[in-house]
């Protein structure tokens, strides 16, 4: 049977942190910011700015609780952060080409370069989970 519960690594620690603070953060700029200024700036709609700001937010909160965990954490769950940012930079880049909205070039580039960012944590937090041993 496979073990469900996994004893994370210290770097797995870090990765989790890091990525909750800038999940949170970028959270509270497209949120609190997707009115005129970034709208204007980037070109992508306020509400889709609004609404992915306020999805980033209890994802990081559910990141930052794994990362303050114990020692003992699910691997399910970990498994669902490495999928969901996995999934988000993909779905970035897929709307980037989709045409379903006309972004600036300032737009593209946060886009794009927020979807680099989340791809380079997953896979952080894949080698992360291979580095971490299974709980007793």
């Amino acid at each position: 049977m496979p073990t469900t519960t996994t004893r994370i690594s210290p770097f797995l620690r870090r990765v989790l942190l890091a990525d909750a603070a800038a999940s949170g953060l970028t959270g509270l700029v497209m949120a609190l910011g997707a009115d005129a200024p970034l709208f204007g700036l980037l070109g992508v709609p306020e509400a889709l700015l609004r609404y992915a700001g306020l999805a980033l937010l209890p994802f990081a909160g559910f990141v930052l609780w794994l990362a303050a965990r114990g020692a003992a954490v699910p691997r399910l769950a970990i498994w669902v952060v490495i999928l969901g940012n996995a999934l988000w930079a993909v779905d970035s880049l897929a709307l980037l080409l989709s045409g379903w909205i006309a972004p600036t070039a300032l737009g593209i580039g946060f886009v794009a370069a927020q979807a680099l960012a989340v791809a380079v944590l997953a896979e952080l937090q894949y080698v992360g989970l291979r580095r971490s041993q299974p709980a007793a």
